[in-house]
């Protein structure tokens, strides 16, 4: 059942943990080059140190707040591109124009990172906090038993917003009729579980005729039973189980062997309060060799989310025209309520612990 007491759809400018790994980059794109990204409204640069390990520095020069990536870099330093002046990967300022000493002050922000599921992850919270094993779950991404290509949107809407869509897939049947929609979806049961960092969305549809995104996978047309297993891992990770099979293949009881299996991986980091890097993948473990088929199925898929981002955009628009709105929730919105109810505990734990030191300071 969905949280009786949803907070309403409205944005703060405090609207995102930030005590949290969030996903920066794919591992392909931080390089050599100076990378600008802006996460939970924080200016970074991204680079690569000749040891290939990756570094995520404030995109803001101490001396006249020149972005760091208008500059260049010495061996695995950042050089200011206005005065010269230069950074380690720690952030501290190791050299000054004209002058030996150093302002021990002269220093940028360095943030914790950590590359893992062939994304480059960022901390932007207490540092001290910033423990790997929290980073969420896309194992599948880099599994040798699974298959896939994904990429990223950059969508003019709250984050959140992405993240209702993603758990409540019933708009399949109005947005993505030509491809994975049918009317079973939106009629089909479900059912919804929570822990306390993640919600879980299941629906079957037995003795469906598959839309065609699955019978092309399929090599056929026949009736199937298929599934969509959603799952959230607060604040901004969601992974969808995906398939059809043959009806009487036993995929209800756990033989999927008859049928296609997918995983759709989507990790959602927020830019702004109206923008967000939303990066997915879809990945199989049938066909692994095929790379044709990858491509294929990542150009699929790039235009059912092409469809999202439409949506996505109107609403924001709409949201920032009717500020103060709030949203009307159904049955088919659980999933997402509970998804929110677990960014907002987190928020609401940052504020709290941030009420208290400052309390405690004061003293």
């Amino acid at each position: 059942m969905p949280p009786t007491d949803p907070a309403p759809a409205t944005f703060t400018h405090s609207d995102f943990p930030k005590n949290a790994w969030y996903a920066a980059a794919w591992d392909t794109e931080v390089n050599r080059r100076l990378l600008p990204r802006t996460i939970c409204g924080r200016h970074l640069v991204l680079y690569r140190r000749t040891d290939e390990v990756c570094v995520a520095l404030e995109n803001a020069c101490w001396h006249r707040l020149l972005p760091l990536s208008q500059g260049r870099l010495d061996g695995d330093d950042v050089v200011c591109g206005y005065h010269g002046l230069a950074y380690n990967p720690q952030g501290r300022c190791v050299y000054m124009p004209s002058q030996q000493t150093i302002n021990p002050a002269a220093c940028v922000r360095s943030y914790p990172v950590f590359e893992k599921h062939r994304f480059v992850w960022v901390w932007t919270g207490d540092p001290a906090q910033a423990d790997p094993g929290k980073i969420p779950d896309l194992h599948w991404n880099q599994d040798p038993e699974w298959a896939g290509d994904g990429e990223t949107i950059h969508v003019h809407c709250n984050y959140k917003l992405v993240l209702d869509n993603l758990m409540d897939l019933t708009h399949e049947t109005f947005v993505h009729g030509s491809s994975l929609g049918h009317r079973e979806i939106a009629e089909a049961p479900f059912h919804v579980t929570h822990g306390p960092n993640h919600a879980t969305v299941t629906r079957w549809m037995h003795n469906v005729n598959p839309p065609p995104f699955w019978s092309m996978q399929l090599g056929r047309s026949v009736p199937c039973d298929r599934w969509q297993i959603i799952t959230f891992e607060a604040p901004s990770t969601i992974s969808i189980d995906v398939g059809v099979a043959p009806i009487g293949t036993g995929a209800p009881q756990g033989d999927r062997s008859q049928g296609v299996n997918g995983r759709v991986l989507n990790t959602v980091t927020p830019e702004t309060d109206t923008s967000c890097h939303y990066f997915w993948a879809f990945v199989r473990n049938y066909k692994l060799q095929d790379q044709s088929l990858t491509t294929r199925l990542r150009e699929g898929v790039h235009h059912v989310f092409s469809e999202d981002e439409l949506i996505l955009e109107a609403q924001q628009r709409a949201m920032n025209e009717n500020y103060g709105r709030t949203f009307y929730n159904l049955n088919i919105d659980a999933g997402a309520m509970w998804a929110r109810r677990l960014i907002d505990e987190r928020i609401e734990a940052e504020r709290t612990w941030a009420q208290e030191a400052k309390e405690y300071a004061a003293r």
